[in-house]
């Protein structure tokens, strides 16, 4: 983004120590938190999970109360801003965080029909991932101001230009959308790829590539996985894999239908800015590149604030989602064949690959389509590598009901929901073929 030479600058124009200084200190700050296990209590996890638990720890009888309010102004937010009949799926959706409030709501104070106080309904979804979420992604959002809001991305992406073209066939520049919808969210990733897109920067295949391959969700939200299958004294081992199962499967996926067959125009039939190949010194221009990125940040309390700010609306959005359509997913699956039958998609690759209760894994990797955290629900109970091979799948197959794909088709990429739906299958399987051998290696 370039700055305006005419303005002056609202604070002093950081020295190259300084700058240096924010690099490394808030870029391993961030890094510490989300990365590094520290043992607590007996306890080994990274320092957000050990926040988390604190706080769910020391305001036990509170949580449930705020979980409720961010429901709440979840649920009220799209008609404040009078955007919920902007289109059929935001009025759908806004309509079903409507009805996530009304579950919460009988769910806090205790009424409504027994089916839905059985453990592994309401309590489940609201106790194990409505709080966690609603306490992880605000509190995340805080320390992600830390990891990407001080030159870091920028770094990785100019080292991460000679290798993003030949083997997912996007600029370098996409780089930075891919680390930042990992660490970040698939919004953030989501609302960068667009807004490039739409600049001239991406064409139409290049842009769904990237929101259909990396556009996942973030660590916070890989931590709530981890947490619910037991995997948190495996974190890194997880983390890993997932980041790299997930991009290797979108490496394969842009050399099929339909991404291999999107569009090279660009956006409007316009011309495009087509990036400049790196010369020279790598480490020099990614150097400089940090540095500008520090130049042009904003004051630490600044960037804290807003990055506060959006994960707070951004989990307004999340939670109701999650207890609608979670819940009717949960029915679906308990007293309905529909997920049964899906799973015999993938029924034949969970045979062949020999993963333990090879139907129950068919069965949560076809429900990851309603949304992201029932896979994990329906395998608490399994065995181990079953755990880690669909934890790994509900972040690698990326594409959901009840976030990304309505976040997608709200954006002016031209991806159709038959188009998303194909990837979505595409994904999927590749992750189960990849995953499962790496698995029974490291476990």
């Amino acid at each position: 983004m370039k700055t305006d030479t005419n303005m002056a600058p609202s604070v002093p124009t950081p020295t190259p120590a300084s700058g240096a200084w924010k690099f490394f200190v808030y870029s391993a700050i961030g890094i510490f938190v989300f990365f590094v296990p520290v043992s607590i209590g007996g306890k080994s996890s990274i320092l957000l999970d050990h926040i988390v638990t604190w706080i769910r720890t020391h305001f036990s009888a509170l949580v449930p109360y705020y979980a409720l309010i961010v429901i709440t102004l979840g649920a009220m937010y799209p008609f404040y801003k009078k955007t919920w009949n902007k289109d059929a799926v935001t009025t759908v959706f806004s309509i079903l965080k409507v009805f996530g409030l009304i579950v919460a709501v009988m769910l806090v104070f205790r009424i409504g029909p027994s089916w839905l106080f059985q453990p592994n309904m309401g309590p489940f979804l609201y106790d194990k991932l409505v709080i966690s979420v609603g306490l992880l992604v605000p509190i995340g959002s805080v320390f992600l101001a830390l990891l990407v809001g001080y030159g870091l991305l920028e770094f990785v992406g100019v080292w991460m230009q000679p290798v993003m073209r030949p083997i997912w066939k996007t600029p370098g520049r996409s780089a930075i959308d891919a680390v930042a919808s990992f660490v970040g969210s698939y919004s953030i990733g989501l609302l960068i790829t667009n807004k490039v897109f739409k600049e001239g920067k991406y064409t139409v295949k290049e842009a769904a590539i990237i929101a259909t391959g990396f556009s996942t969700v973030s660590v916070t939200f890989m931590v709530i996985v981890a947490k619910t299958l037991g995997l948190m004294s495996i974190w890194n081992t997880y983390f890993w894999v997932t980041l790299l199962i997930t991009f290797a499967v979108t490496a394969i996926t842009v050399r099929i239908w339909p991404l291999s067959r999107m569009s090279d125009e660009y956006y409007g039939g316009h011309q495009g800015d087509p990036e400049q190949k790196v010369t020279g010194n790598y480490m020099k221009e990614a150097w400089s590149e940090a540095m500008k990125a520090v130049e042009q940040s904003k004051g630490i309390r600044t960037n804290i604030w807003e990055n506060l700010r959006d994960g707070f609306i951004m989990t307004m959005g999340i939670l109701p989602s999650i207890m609608s359509v979670g819940l009717i997913g949960l029915l679906l699956a308990e007293y309905t064949p529909l997920f049964d039958w899906l799973g015999y998609l993938f029924y034949p690759f969970t045979l062949l690959l020999q993963i333990p209760e090879p139907l129950l894994a068919a069965k949560a990797s076809a429900i990851e389509i309603a949304e992201m955290f029932l896979p994990a629900l329906l395998v608490t109970e399994a065995p181990l590598v079953t755990k880690f091979i669909i934890a790994v799948v509900s972040v690698s197959a990326i594409l959901f009901f009840s976030a990304v794909i309505p976040c997608i088709l709200s954006t002016e990429i031209p991806l159709s929901l038959s188009r998303l739906l194909v990837i979505w299958f595409e994904r999927t399987v590749l992750t189960l073929i990849l995953t499962a051998p790496l698995a029974y290696w490291l476990l």
